[in-house]
């Protein structure tokens, strides 16, 4: 199996899901997991799309067969990362992509060394507060709690592989195409999509 699993976490509010959408547009070979969760489906949302919608019983059926890599229990509702449906995308060649906190970030680094994880950061706390703010979206007391989870979840930077800076988005979205490449070129993903090539030098 050539194909990469890729974990991407981030600093609420750093632009990580911005990034991740703009990464699938312009890369075929990426697949982005769609996770289970036991929550109503918002307006507009599509199952299979955004997520995959199950009842509570369905989910933990799930959870005692063991295929979740990751879950969690948030506000009521749980979610869940299906190890079947991550592992048939990489055995059909493609790279997946796990959007998903640090904390289960952690649970899959446990279950699945392998994976590669990069890590989003804001360039400053000053300027997450005011991109926050620019949305017009959240209160005042709102915007705190959330700069105050986005100070928790940057303490966990350094368990990491990769650390990118979304100052530019350009800049922070060639730093994780950088990432991809670079992992599909390592020698033992080489020597298996190219077996063929290579047998005949070595």
């Amino acid at each position: 199996m050539t194909a990469n699993l890729f974990i991407i976490s981030a600093a609420s509010g750093a632009g990580k899901t911005s990034l991740v959408h703009a990464l699938l547009q312009q890369d075929p070979a990426v697949r982005l997991s769609v996770s289970h969760t036991t929550r109503a489906p918002r307006p507009g949302e599509q199952e299979g799309v955004h997520y995959h919608f199950v009842n509570v019983t369905t989910f933990q059926r799930m959870q005692e067969e063991g295929d979740f890599i990751e879950s969690a229990h948030v506000h009521g509702n749980r979610y869940g990362t299906s190890r079947s449906a991550v592992e048939a995308q990489l055995a059909a060649g493609f790279d997946v992509i796990l959007e998903i906190d640090w904390q289960g970030a952690a649970q899959v680094r446990k279950l699945l060394p392998q994976a590669v994880s990069i890590f989003v950061l804001p360039p400053s706390l000053e300027e997450l507060a005011r991109r926050l703010n620019d949305r017009g979206q959240d209160s005042a007391d709102v915007i705190a709690i959330r700069l105050a989870a986005a100070r928790e979840e940057m303490r966990h930077v350094t368990e990491f592989d990769y650390v990118t800076i979304n100052d530019s988005f350009a800049v922070a979205l060639e730093d994780i195409q950088a990432i991809v490449r670079a992992q599909r070129l390592r020698s033992q993903a080489q020597l298996k999509q190219h077996a063929a090539l290579i047998g005949t030098l070595v």
